[in-house]
C-alpha cells in the first residue's frame, strides 16, 4: 500500500508477539482481552483520526478494524482482509464504504456467518462489497504461509488498491 502512494501507519497491538498459527493468535487475544486490543487500537489511531482513516486490517486485526471504523464518524472507508467480526445492534455508519476479501471456503468465515454480517453490516449504512477466492487458504495474500495463493493475492491486492485509490480521489 505504501509503494501505491497511500500512508499506512500499523500499530502494534500485541506487543511484538508474532504467532506461527492463526489458533495461537486468537489464544493470545483471548488472553489479553478484546477491550484490552481495542483499547489500544484505539489509542494507536487516535493522533491521525481527525483526518479521517480507512481502517484496514488482516484477520484478527480485520475485526479491530471494523470495529474502530464503525464507531467513527469520520471514517472514510473500511478495507478487510481475511476476517470480520460482529456488529453492535446499534451500530450506524453513513454509507461508508467497505470492501472483504476472504478465502472461500474459509474455516473461520464460514458462508452462514458471511450472509449474517453482510446483512448486519447493509442494516447499519454500510456500502460493502464481498470478494471470495475459492480454493485460497484463510491467509491466502501472506507469501510465507502455506496458505498462501499468488493469484488470489495479486487479485486482491489489485481490486483493494483500486478501492483505496477510489477514496483517494475521493
Amino acid at each position: 500500500m505504501r509503494t501505491a502512494g497511500h500512508e499506512v501507519w500499523t500499530p502494534d497491538l500485541f506487543a511484538g508477539r508474532t504467532f506461527d498459527t492463526v489458533e495461537e493468535g486468537m489464544e493470545y487475544r483471548e488472553e489479553v482481552g478484546k477491550e484490552e486490543l481495542l483499547k489500544r487500537a484505539v489509542l494507536a489511531a487516535a493522533p491521525y483520526s481527525e483526518r479521517g482513516l480507512v481502517y484496514a486490517g488482516f484477520s484478527l486485526g480485520a475485526a479491530i478494524a471494523q470495529t474502530l471504523a464503525l464507531g467513527d464518524a469520520k471514517a472514510r472507508g473500511l478495507l478487510l482482509l481475511h476476517g470480520t467480526s460482529d456488529i453492535a445492534a446499534n451500530a450506524y455508519v453513513d454509507e461508508l464504504p467497505v470492501q472483504l476479501h476472504v478465502a472461500e471456503p474459509d474455516p473461520f468465515e464460514t458462508d452462514d456467518w458471511l450472509s449474517a454480517w453482510y446483512l448486519q453490516m447493509g442494516r447499519a449504512g454500510a456500502d460493502v462489497e464481498v470478494y471470495r477466492y475459492a480454493g485460497a487458504g484463510h491467509l491466502y495474500t501472506d507469501p510465507g504461509l502455506p496458505d498462501y495463493d499468488a493469484e488470489a493475492a495479486e487479485a486482491t491486492w489489485r481490486v483493494a488498491l483500486g478501492f483505496l485509490d477510489g477514496l483517494a480521489a475521493g
